[in-house]
C-alpha cells in the first residue's frame, strides 16, 4: 500500500519537477543568426530578440549548441527545450509550440558560381527547371511555402547535407553543387568573409520569390503554454514586432 501511495505521489509531482530550472536553448552557429560569443552568451538576428524575450519575461534560459537536425530530435521527446529561428509549418506543429515570430527574413536569393549561365536576377522557376542544375538543400529544412512548393514541383537534382551554411556556401565553390539558397542577408555575410571572398561566388537574385518567412521560437509541448504566452507579450511589445 505504501509502495502504491509513493508512486501515486511521483506521478502527481513529476510535472512540476520537471518544469523547474532554466528552459535550455538550442543554436547552431549560422551566423548573422547566431552567433557564440567569447563571453559566453549567443548574439545575431535571432538570437538577441530570443534572449531578450526570455529575461523581459522573467523565464530562466540557458543557451546550448546543437545540431539542428538533434534539435529537431530532442524537441520530440519533449522536456523544457527550445531552438531558436525556425520557421514555422504543419509537420513541425504535430509537435512543437512556437512563439510569436522574432525575426523575418529578406528574400531568399542563389548563391552561385561566377561562371553560372544565369545573370542579373532571374525567377527562381527560371533556376530550378535548368536542366541538370543539382540544389544543395539542408536536411529536414523548410525554405519556406513557396519555394518549398517550387521544388516540390520541379524536382530538381537535389544533394542533401547536414552542414551548415558557411560549409554549404563553400560546397558551391568546390563544385558539390550548382546553387543553394539562401536568405539575402545570411548570403551577403557569408560572401563577405575571408574564408569565402575569393571562392568564385556570387549572388544571384530572385526576382519572384516573395519576402522571407519568419521565423520564431518553437518549444516542446511540454513547455507550459504560460511561458509561451509571457514570451509572446515580450515580443509583441519590441519595436517593430507583430
Amino acid at each position: 500500500m505504501l509502495r502504491v501511495l509513493f508512486l501515486f505521489l511521483w506521478l502527481l509531482l513529476a510535472p512540476a519537477c520537471r518544469a523547474q530550472g532554466p528552459v535550455v536553448l538550442y543554436y547552431n552557429e549560422r551566423p548573422p543568426y547566431l552567433m557564440s560569443a567569447p563571453d559566453g552568451g549567443v548574439h545575431g538576428l535571432t538570437a538577441d530578440p530570443a534572449a531578450a524575450a526570455f529575461a523581459d519575461a522573467g523565464v530562466p534560459a540557458r543557451w546550448m549548441r546543437m545540431p539542428s537536425n538533434r534539435q529537431l530530435a530532442l524537441l520530440r521527446k519533449g522536456g523544457q527545450r527550445c531552438a531558436v529561428g525556425w520557421f514555422r509549418n504543419a509537420e513541425r506543429e504535430r509537435y512543437a509550440k512556437f512563439t510569436l515570430p522574432i525575426y523575418r527574413d529578406l528574400p531568399l536569393v542563389a548563391v552561385v558560381r561566377d561562371e553560372f549561365a544565369l545573370r542579373g536576377a532571374a525567377t527562381l522557376r527560371q533556376l530550378v527547371a535548368m536542366p541538370g542544375l543539382v540544389v544543395l538543400v539542408k536536411e529536414q529544412y523548410s525554405y519556406g511555402g513557396y519555394v518549398d512548393a517550387a521544388l516540390a514541383e520541379t524536382r530538381p537534382v537535389r544533394t542533401a547535407t547536414t552542414a551548415e551554411s558557411m560549409a554549404m556556401v563553400a560546397m558551391i565553390g568546390a563544385h558539390r553543387a550548382d546553387v543553394v539558397l539562401l536568405a539575402s542577408e545570411e548570403a551577403d555575410y557569408l560572401l563577405r568573409r575571408a574564408e569565402l571572398r575569393d571562392k568564385g561566388l556570387r549572388v544571384l537574385r530572385l526576382s519572384d520569390v516573395p519576402t522571407g518567412e519568419r521565423r520564431h521560437i518553437m518549444c516542446s509541448r511540454d513547455v507550459s503554454d504560460d511561458i509561451v504566452r509571457r514570451l509572446d507579450k515580450e515580443i509583441r511589445q519590441k519595436p517593430g514586432g507583430p
